[in-house]
């Protein structure tokens, strides 16, 4: 393994990762974050890679911005590979740049990736205009979402299972048909009861669509604007947009929504109208990619389910979770029908 070149920089562990890593894994996460500028030093020998700007971090990774031998920008991304994780590159290798960042070589190991260097200072966020931003993300789904998921991939089938398991146990299967009755008539307030009503309502809706199969796409999981990033100008120009930091799945591309319906929550309360505003954006994304409303909102509210179960596991309060709520709420309201399109 080649060494180092000299004057290469101490790795420096961004404080916002090691907070990051406290809120998600808690003491079993000290280990890992010991040993990753161990684990930089090795990739940037082994791969021959020299540092080219500070680290940068996502939710559990560290981002490092580097040059090949070649003197081609990329990045390397170093993450704990847990059931989220491990998926990421096999991911990667289906959509082989097709909508996303492309993977330029793998540990798999230590999980270590060299990517593609994007434009981490333009997302998909910077668009003005929230109906073209929310178009060109449903557009990039689409095309995300069109393979099906490369053999060994999570299955959504199993998550959805989980989650009425642990809405079960959380107080809500013997009440889940009454709890959807309920939601589809009745506001929903911030107390410890109406979360659990919540709760009831949104497994009721899961538990309907669990059996079909739930699917057999690749899913990103986790598709919003800041996953969004345009290429370098001087980058490779295949794509205006390219998606990063894929979760993926197996499954039904209707469970891919809520991320973009949370976006830019401030703009839905400035309309005055939450209902209308996010069943809006509902019409736009579920038109845009061609799906069975009635299933999305089931989806939908399966995703309000896992945030409600991960939020009351870990005693975490409910003030967080408002847009949830307004989300699930404006979804109930009309479960009982036929959503009728806004647009």
């Amino acid at each position: 393994m080649p060494p180092l070149p000299r004057g290469t920089p101490d790795i420096e562990i961004p404080p916002s990762l090691v907070a990051a890593h406290g809120t998600y894994f808690g003491a079993a996460g000290r280990p890992w974050l010991g040993a990753l500028p161990a684990l930089a030093r090795s990739c940037l020998r082994r791969w021959e890679l020299r540092l080219d700007g500070p680290a940068g971090s996502g939710a559990v990774a560290l981002v490092l911005p580097v040059r090949r031998l070649d003197g081609s920008p990329a990045v390397l991304k170093l993450q704990p590979v847990d059931e989220e994780t491990a998926g990421e590159p096999a991911a990667l290798r289906a959509w082989d740049g097709d909508g996303a960042v492309r993977l330029l070589a793998h540990d798999p190991g230590s999980g270590s990736m060299l990517l593609e260097r994007l434009d981490a200072g333009r997302s998909l966020g910077g668009v003005v205009d929230e109906e073209a931003a929310l178009t060109t993300l449903c557009e990039l789904l689409l095309r995300l979402n069109a393979p099906p998921a490369p053999a060994g991939t999570r299955r959504l089938a199993d998550i959805a299972a989980d989650l009425l398991d642990r809405a079960s146990r959380a107080g809500a299967g013997a009440g889940l048909d009454a709890g959807v009755r309920a939601g589809s008539r009745a506001r929903l307030g911030a107390g410890s009861g109406d979360v659990r009503a919540l709760i009831g309502c949104c497994a009721g809706a899961l538990a309907e669509v669990a059996g079909d199969g739930c699917g057999d796409r690749l899913l990103h999981w986790d598709l919003h604007y800041d996953n969004v990033l345009a290429p370098l100008p001087d980058g490779d120009r295949r794509a205006p947009w390219l998606a990063i930091d894929p979760k993926p799945l197996a499954g039904d591309p209707a469970f891919e929504l809520l991320p973009a319906l949370h976006n830019r929550w401030d703009g839905v309360l400035a309309t005055g109208d939450v209902t209308r505003a996010v069943l809006r954006r509902f019409d736009l994304m579920t038109d845009v990619l061609g799906l069975d409303r009635p299933g999305a909102v089931a989806w939908t509210l399966a995703r309000v389910l896992e945030n409600l179960l991960w939020a009351a596991e870990r005693d975490d309060g409910s003030a967080h979770l408002d847009p949830d709520r307004a989300i699930a709420e404006a979804l109930l309201t009309h479960r009982a029908g036929v959503v009728r399109p806004l647009l």
